[in-house]
């Protein structure tokens, strides 16, 4: 009976080391840092990495941006405010009446004189055809 007992003993492991001999193959080959899903979690994390800087960038550029647009907006409202004061004082100026406006001033002496003949003219010379 003892020997029976023995036989079945090392028959079981014996069938234990070859599962564990299989499981770790198959594990090793799951594993694999180039065709297993090891390499893909591998692969998955340095694109992970790279998405966590390329969003610190566009946070930063935009905080840039962001600023930028906050500085220029206030610009134009006090720009705003500007040509608000210079329209309320352009209605204290009194209005122009017809008799105040002079008459229209002659041509400039270094303008030149207003023909009717054209300013350029194209001349033929004999021998060539228009």
């Amino acid at each position: 009976m003892d020997f029976i007992a023995d036989v079945l003993l090392v028959a079981g492991a014996i069938g234990a080391g070859a599962y564990c001999f299989i499981l770790g193959r198959r594990l090793n080959k799951f594993n694999d840092l180039e065709k297993g899903v090891g390499g893909a979690v591998a692969v998955l994390s340095a694109q992970v990495d790279d998405l966590n800087r390329t969003l610190a960038e566009a946070k930063q550029t935009a905080a840039g941006s962001a600023q930028t647009l906050t500085n220029l907006t206030q610009r134009a409202e006090d720009m705003s405010r500007r040509l608000e004061l210079q329209m309320a004082s352009l209605h204290d100026i009194p209005p122009v009446t017809v008799t105040e406006v002079s008459a229209p001033q002659e041509q400039p002496p270094h303008a030149p004189e207003r023909t009717a003949a054209p300013m350029f003219a194209r001349r033929i010379h004999v021998g060539e055809t228009a």
